[in-house]
């Protein structure tokens, strides 16, 4: 970008970029909602109504590589499982990635949508379940369409090679890393620089969401195994209680981020399941304890790790037994570290999108929950500058109601869950070409 201007540039000259800027971005929005009314609106509900689970999205990555191809994408299929890369060289230039998820979870629809889903899959412990696109992740891979096609289209615009990705089984974290593991970048190149999006129900269509820090956070899968002695209800001292016990290690847990944490970081440890026992009067000799953990930062992370195999072994020790009884912590392979945006790639786009929209386009408000995502498999080892950020997804209309006492906005992975496709695929992919477009001029 070139910073110096001529000292004689004047309110005519400024006058004049003003409506240059205006006028780009009008026409882009008019270009995005020819395409949506053309091919992305009946595309959305093709995916809509044809979800599939995580690992097995083989229709869906059929559909989205045939879209892709006939745009003039080279599509290589089959990475890291269902997953899709698809290039657009176009001259000497960065090499930029953008990501869209593409698979459902197995929930059953009760959104009361006319296109609502009503598919079925086998899933892997070979049970048939309802799947529901209950994640947004039919946006993304909608919009994803809408701007390989724009960006095709205005080559003329900018130089350098554009990666489109569509990634496997982010609903169980696995894709991203799977697509790694398969050589992603020693086959494809490493990007310069990385982006992706997720629509939101808790934002309102129109608005878009960026923080210069984390938008996800890190997520760790832990289960806690206990071994007790097992006895008579009516005898518990000829036993060790792991009921008892395990009650103990999940009230201490709850001081591991109070007291471990600085207070102004935040951390989540939650405690989801808890099996022990078989009879009312049947002291049980094993417990398992199934927790989620939320952190911002790697330091953090290795902090209430550390708390919680703290507090399991020595609860263990506070209930007499012995070190090789004591509680075992193991951590899954699930875990994913935080996301984290660049903050100068993300200040760049903020900026634009200021521009481009107007100054009331990015969300103001907090961030609430500690979701978390697999996306940051493809950009911290090696680190890439990336940007992850949020379309609004809800008609604003939907948030005065519940605010007078109506229906609440349903959340993610809710059966109810629906998003306003319209204002969300087309904003999405304004948002994308806009972003692309300044990364990749030339």
């Amino acid at each position: 970008m070139n910073f110096f201007r001529p000292a004689c540039l004047c309110l005519t000259g400024l006058l004049g970029l003003s409506l240059s800027l205006t006028s780009a971005a009008d026409s882009l929005a008019s270009e995005v909602e020819a395409i949506y009314d053309a091919k992305l609106k009946d595309l959305f509900l093709h995916f809509h109504r044809n979800p599939e689970l995580s690992t097995m999205e083989h229709q869906t990555s059929a559909r989205l590589a045939t879209e892709l191809e006939s745009l003039g994408y080279a599509v290589h299929t089959g990475v890291g499982g269902t997953g899709i890369v698809a290039l657009l060289e176009n001259g000497e230039g960065p090499l930029v990635m953008f990501r869209a998820d593409m698979d459902g979870l197995p929930v059953e629809e009760k959104s009361g949508l006319s296109y609502a889903s009503r598919a079925k899959q086998v899933d892997p412990n070979g049970n048939e379940v309802f799947v529901m696109h209950a994640c947004g992740h039919d946006v993304h891979i909608t919009s994803l369409v809408g701007t390989a096609q724009l960006m095709a289209a205005k080559r003329d615009q900018w130089q350098g090679t554009l990666m489109l990705i569509g990634q496997p089984a982010e609903e169980r974290v696995m894709g991203a890393a799977a697509m790694r593991a398969d050589n992603l970048w020693q086959r494809f190149g490493q990007p310069d620089y990385a982006m992706a999006f997720h629509v939101t129900s808790a934002m309102p269509t129109g608005i878009l969401g960026a923080s210069t820090d984390s938008p996800y956070s890190g997520a760790d899968t832990v289960d806690i195994y206990i071994t007790g002695v097992g006895a008579h209800g009516a005898s518990p001292h000829r036993g060790v209680d792991p009921i008892v016990l395990g009650s103990q290690i999940v009230m201490g847990l709850q001081t591991v981020v109070s007291r471990t944490l600085p207070p102004r970081r935040p951390g989540v440890i939650t405690v989801g399941a808890f099996h022990s026992g078989t009879k009312h009067n049947i002291i049980s000799d094993a417990a398992h304890l199934q927790l989620t953990v939320r952190s911002e930062s790697p330091g953090d992370r290795a902090l209430l790790l550390d708390g919680i195999s703290r507090v399991a072994e020595n609860m263990g020790r506070v209930a007499g037994l012995p070190d090789d009884l004591l509680p075992e912590v193991v951590v899954s392979d699930e875990s994913v570290p935080p996301t984290l945006n660049d903050r100068a790639l993300t200040e760049r786009v903020m900026a634009l999108w200021s521009d481009h929209f107007g100054e009331g386009v990015l969300f103001s408000g907090e961030r609430l929950g500690m979701g978390a995502e697999d996306f940051p498999f493809f950009t911290v080892d090696p680190y890439i500058p990336s940007l992850y950020f949020a379309v609004g997804g809800t008609p604003p209309e939907d948030f005065a109601r519940e605010q007078a006492g109506g229906a609440p906005v349903p959340s993610h992975h809710s059966p109810l869950f629906k998003i306003e496709p319209d204002a969300s695929v087309t904003m999405g992919v304004e948002a994308s070409v806009a972003a692309l477009l300044d990364l990749l001029g030339s």
